[in-house]
């Protein structure tokens, strides 16, 4: 398999603080990684960097085979999928739902004079179905709730037909039961094989759908342990990514974790 993604000692330094301190991390075609820490660990960051949009201030980025400052991004960035609350503050609050995936198409964030094809319209509407909105087509996108934005961002971002999918804590904001549908809902995508690359934030363990392969936790803008989950996602590591004592269950296809109680 090739590599989708490949860091190599990257470091971005903002008012002489490193957010990102010498990172290393490649991702390979298919893998449906998740990137767990702390608030201020440098998870963003680095999503901003995967996704062209952050040059780093040293080390070297590959992306789908492109090296970060030698690519035009802006015919690098169609063949990447984005979903984050910073892409959902340019939407339209006033477009449809259809409209706000539609424009998609031409790297748009609002309709304005573009025409599109009946294939277009097609490929917006299943992929709202697949993510439970096909009943939500002509609501505005500013009447959804959290979950119901979500889901549509996340239809935005497969519209392209990306080579590699960006979510960027996809379950903040969402109660318990908008959760566990966003997280059933990206299960089944995470097992899709036609599906893909992936890589999506979170603080939580919980959040970890079924089908996700590997795990990357970072802390102080530094790489703790990057593998597969069933390796590196132990009690032992998740504690010292977040700093105290957390054990760490598997039930299942799903993961928990907790805080040892204060003696």
């Amino acid at each position: 398999m090739s590599d989708v993604l490949e860091l190599v000692d990257v470091s971005v330094v903002r008012e002489g603080r490193a957010l990102l301190d010498k990172v290393s991390w490649s991702i390979a075609e298919g893998e449906r990684w998740v990137i767990l820490g702390p608030n201020g660990a440098g998870k963003t960051t680095l999503l901003n960097v995967a996704s062209s949009y952050l040059f780093p201030t040293s080390g070297t980025v590959q992306i789908l085979g492109e090296k970060l400052g030698g690519v035009d991004v802006f015919e690098l960035r169609p063949r990447i999928g984005m979903a984050s609350s910073a892409l959902a503050d340019k939407l339209s609050r006033r477009q449809t739902v259809l409209s706000t995936v539609l424009t998609a198409a031409y790297g748009m964030t609002a309709g304005w004079q573009e025409s599109y094809e009946a294939v277009d319209e097609q490929r917006a509407r299943a992929f709202l179905d697949r993510l439970g909105m096909n009943d939500l087509l002509d609501r505005r996108f500013g009447t959804l709730s959290e979950g119901e934005r979500k889901r549509t961002q996340i239809a935005r971002a497969l519209m392209t037909d990306p080579e590699l999918l960006l979510l960027d804590e996809p379950a903040a904001g969402l109660d318990l039961g908008g959760r566990e549908d966003l997280v059933r809902r990206l299960g089944r995508l995470a097992r899709d094989p036609y599906a893909p690359s992936m890589v999506m934030v979170t603080h939580h363990v919980e959040e970890i759908a079924p089908g996700f392969t590997h795990v990357l936790l970072i802390r102080g803008g530094r790489v703790l342990a990057a593998g597969p989950v069933e390796d590196t996602l132990t009690s032992a590591q998740l504690s010292r990514c977040f700093g105290l004592p957390l054990v760490v269950e598997r039930q299942g296809d799903r993961w928990t974790a907790r805080g040892l109680p204060l003696t």
